[in-house]
């Protein structure tokens, strides 16, 4: 088996788009809508310069990260793994790369969505340490 070691993690690009976007869709627990077209996604990285960041091995995208701010907390979004590279360390790569990039930022915290359903995702998150908000709920409200 190989180890996370044997990918790269480097910083996502808007030509990592068709891929990642595969990625995502393929990926239980992870929720895409409009918001998340290519051209959307550009300005997102363009907002959070080197924020994002994609896992390759053998040239091939295997995990993805969406991250970004808003000033004062960082929030991660569609962290996804292909399920035959799970458990090799991937995910937590890609999560501490922008952990470390939202802290030279001064980001104090971070904020991650998820599914209320989804306990593989709870029990990654948890075991690395983050914490279940209670106090808080998430209300929306649809614009466009």
């Amino acid at each position: 088996m190989k180890t996370a070691l044997a990918c790269v993690i480097e910083p996502m690009a808007a030509a990592d788009f068709e891929e990642v976007l595969r990625l995502w869709r393929n990926t239980e627990g992870v929720g895409l809508t409009d918001s998340d077209s290519p051209a959307n996604l550009a300005a997102y990285l363009e907002r959070n310069p080197g924020l994002s960041f994609v896992a390759r091995e053998e040239g091939r995208i295997i995990g993805a990260v969406l991250c970004g701010h808003d000033g004062r907390r960082g929030y991660l979004h569609h962290l996804a793994v292909e399920r035959e590279c799970r458990r090799r360390g991937i995910g937590s790569r890609l999560v501490d790369a922008c952990l470390e990039r939202l802290a030279t930022l001064g980001m104090l915290k971070c904020n991650i969505f998820l599914y209320a359903h989804n306990g593989e995702g709870r029990l990654f998150w948890e075991s690395r340490g983050w914490v279940t908000r209670e106090d808080l709920q998430i209300l929306q409200k649809t614009l466009l």
